[in-house]
């Protein structure tokens, strides 16, 4: 366990040590270094929960391959990629910010949290060829997505994915996308670099096995209540701004603060579980994060994929999500009770009103939790029907606590995206939701500052300081006229991350 350090009433305490929190206070320390902030986290070590390396799957989520991004077809027939535009700009706010980071030394050694992999679509059957033909057609228009590859040949997919073919029926029409740019993000590692370099500041102070119990109000200021989970000690710190970046511990907080926007919202928690390859010789075989398209009734994060995954220098195979039912919020430090304690009678008539409307995911999780390795295996082997059961061992992968709200009366689960709620005051920000949020932290990051710190933004040299991090801050990237800009500092953020 890091040795905790702290301070005094300091100007922002961030909750979590995941990449959210990590990212607005590097974000912060460096657009004001005078700031004094403070992290507390309740696990010992940092990021062990949704940005923990096994929690996810390490996709640079950049809309290149994924395609529930790309889900809908437009007016005129063809598939609609504006999703996949707007997701790909903000990773490369993510990139640009990382890229910062590693040439002023705030985190050192870029290959040990991101790594170039290709990033490729599959689809089987005539249906789903049709689907992806039309999407490649539509992204290749966009010079986001320049050098994007379309192939039918099989010979073509081959060489990409071997793994993909192996055992595969001849007769089946087959398609796959791939961009050779893609990448492989250990967020853990990355969030932990930056809390170490906080924690290093003058002003900057990181605490683990610490558990933020209570936020109050008091006049300009919040009373932060903290429980020092090794020795039972509460103590209390004050505060201008608070900001929760929990992950699924954020709810529970939202609601202990009182703000009225935290008002209807409740969360609903799916549990993860990846199978996993680390035979050297099969995993040599597969270069690549290959998704396909959803099954039926499984919720978004629940897209089948098999991935190259690079943790701590070593590769792996990882294939999943498979998904569970469970009440806890966090995997680690969750209780059964977190659902049922988060229920109030503000959110009540929503979390019916989407149980309700929802049987068949509830069916889906309880018979995904509850399925045999064999059955796993099934739905591995419709992505690589030549696996077998002793290269692949079964490993948690963390759980998500999707956000649940209204929108025009009615109740809805938010399945992409990252939900930002701020005080009407703007002393306390927090973040709900789910992917692709670990990979566009910094656009989210950016919106926590705008709305909170617009001060420090509007002067020259927060402009600065800012486009010193983030040199296309405020660009519209995805115009027409902005293809050479944005190519330019695309490639000077990968030369900085050693991508090229």
């Amino acid at each position: 366990m890091p040795e905790p350090t702290y301070l005094s009433n300091p100007d922002v305490v961030l909750i979590g040590s995941g990449i959210m929190s990590a990212t607005v206070g590097g974000l912060l320390k460096e657009l004001d270094p005078d700031l004094s902030i403070q992290l507390f986290e309740v696990t010992d070590e940092w990021a062990q929960e949704a940005s923990n390396g096994w929690h996810n799957a390490g996709t640079g989520h950049a809309g290149l391959c994924e395609l529930s991004y790309t889900p809908n077809r437009g007016a005129d027939g063809e598939v609609d990629v504006n999703k996949a535009i707007e997701i790909f700009h903000q990773f490369e706010s993510s990139l640009q910010f990382w890229a910062h980071a590693v040439r002023s030394g705030m985190v050192k050694d870029a290959p040990g949290f991101v790594n170039s992999v290709p990033h490729l679509s599959f689809v089987y059957g005539q249906e789903q060829v049709d689907f992806l033909r039309s999407r490649y057609e539509q992204m290749a228009r966009h010079h986001f997505f320049r050098g994007i590859e379309y192939s039918e040949d099989r010979d073509t997919i081959r060489e990409w994915a071997p793994l993909i073919l192996e055992g595969r029926d001849v007769a089946e029409p087959v398609a796959m996308t791939r961009v050779a740019s893609g990448t492989d993000v250990n967020f853990g590692a990355i969030s932990s670099k930056l809390v170490d370099w906080l924690g290093g500041q003058p002003g900057g102070a990181v605490a683990s096995g610490h558990r933020v119990t209570d936020l109050q109000r008091d006049g300009e200021h919040w009373q932060v209540t903290v429980k020092e989970l090794a020795t039972g000690k509460q103590f209390t710190t004050r505060t201008r701004f608070v900001f929760i970046g929990a992950g699924g511990g954020s709810l529970p907080l939202l609601q202990k603060s009182g703000i009225d926007e935290a008002k209807g919202f409740g969360g609903f928690p799916i549990g993860g579980q990846w199978l996993i390859a680390d035979n050297p010789e099969l995993v040599a075989q597969h270069e690549a994060k290959v998704y396909g398209l959803s099954p039926g009734a499984a919720p978004t994060m629940a897209v089948p994929h098999l991935d190259t995954r690079v943790i701590n220098g070593r590769k792996s195979l990882l294939f999943g999500p498979y998904a569970a039912w469970t009440t806890k919020f966090l995997h680690k430090r969750g209780s059964w009770w977190d659902l049922p304690g988060s229920i109030r009678a503000d959110n009540l008539g929503s979390l019916i009103k989407v149980g309700l409307h929802n049987i068949p995911l509830v069916r889906y999780l309880i018979q995904q939790g509850t399925q045999s390795m064999e059955t796993r295996l099934g739905e591995l082997r419709a992505f690589y029907p030549a696996a077998r059961e002793e290269d692949w061992r079964l490993i948690d992968a963390g759980i998500r606590v999707q956000a649940i709200k209204k929108e025009d009366g009615d109740a809805g689960i938010v399945h992409f995206g990252t939900e930002v709620l701020t005080a009407a005051d703007r002393s306390l920000s927090a973040l709900l939701g789910a992917s692709p949020g670990a990979s566009v932290s910094t656009h989210i990051a950016l919106e926590v500052l705008q709305r909170c710190f617009p001060d420090k933004l509007a002067t020259p040299e927060g402009k600065e300081r800012m486009r010193a991090m983030i040199p296309t801050f405020g660009e519209d990237l995805a115009a027409p006229e902005s293809a050479e800009r944005q190519s330019a500092e695309n490639l000077r953020a990968r030369e900085a991350l050693g991508l090229v």
